[in-house]
């Protein structure tokens, strides 16, 4: 994905640096991001608190960090939203992308990932 989306980037000429590494060990020095961000990606990450630290180190003081993710939905609407996610999601991603488990697993790692609030306190015990 990320060879994909620097492509689109070059393509448009905006040439942008990409690095792919481990979120639990970035190679890059203390206080050195105006800003970092992870999208779809922190539920996905083995050691959340590893990985938050590390974008803790790398962020200069007064910097930004966005943290984009899936998480627990109102309880009103979470029977509604479990038939999407387990019964039609999947079955859309047979049918669209010929690969049902890739959406199995989507709706499987949003459960698994910390509620809003588990993940607000995870975020301040790391320190921010």
């Amino acid at each position: 994905m990320l060879s994909i989306g620097r492509d689109r980037l070059i393509d448009e000429g905006t040439p942008t640096p990409v690095a792919q590494c481990d979120a639990e060990k970035l190679p890059f020095p203390d206080n050195y991001f105006n800003c970092v961000s992870v999208a779809f990606g922190l539920r996905n990450m083995t050691h959340k608190d590893m990985a938050l630290k590390e974008m803790l180190r790398v962020i200069k003081p007064g910097g930004t960090v966005i943290v984009l993710e899936f998480s627990r939905i109102w309880k009103p609407l979470q029977s509604a939203y479990d038939a999407y996610s387990f019964k039609l999601l999947p079955t859309m991603g047979k049918v669209i992308a010929g690969d049902a488990e890739s959406y199995q697993y989507l709706a499987e790692s949003i459960r698994m990932h910390p509620s809003q609030e588990e993940l607000k306190g995870l975020i301040e015990r790391v320190g921010f």
